[in-house]
């Protein structure tokens, strides 16, 4: 149908240099990180997950956490990233823990590879624990989220591999 709708178009131009000249094939589709299906599952640039009539699903408020807290501790983005999204001292243990940057790895970047939480409805807060893979380790990282008057989730306390211990004794 394409096709035919080309060569009209180039039969009404007729004499100009525009209808002697060929149609191009159509180029094949590409993302951004290269050619479709070589992008890494899990990549910062991935669509958002899809629920089955193709509309986004959005991340659960824990597997959203354990990412940013992934990207502070790794060293990818600053701990003052945090500020809105903190309550009381989970700020002051991004502090201590975020300066050796305890998941950052040499090769590839830490991926967070399971979160999983333990819901406390009348305290108003989940506790979360996340596994994260960094090159060849597993590491494991626990968060407690509260939600506000203003129905957000903020994150209230941080512990990693039993570092936090460690660091508030330092």
């Amino acid at each position: 149908m394409r096709t035919a709708a080309v060569r009209t178009a180039a039969t009404a131009a007729a004499g100009s240099p525009a209808a002697t000249a060929r149609p191009r094939p159509p180029r094949p589709r590409t993302s951004p990180g290269g050619p479709a299906g070589t992008r890494p599952r899990g990549s910062a640039g991935a669509r958002p997950r899809t629920s089955r009539g193709g509309t986004p699903r959005a991340l659960p408020p824990h597997t959203v956490f354990a990412e940013r807290l992934l990207a502070v501790l790794s060293g990818e983005r600053p701990v003052h990233w945090m500020l809105g999204h903190t309550l009381g001292d989970a700020y002051e243990q991004l502090v201590r823990l975020a300066p050796g940057t305890p998941l950052r790895s040499l090769g590839p970047r830490p991926v967070l590879r399971r979160c999983s939480v333990q819901p406390h409805p009348s305290q108003g807060a989940v506790e979360a624990f996340a596994t994260i893979a960094t090159g060849t380790r597993v590491r494991a990282m626990a968060f407690r989220l509260e939600r506000g008057d203003d129905q957000r989730w903020r994150c209230a306390a941080v512990e990693l591999d039993g570092l936090e211990a460690t660091a508030r004794h330092a």
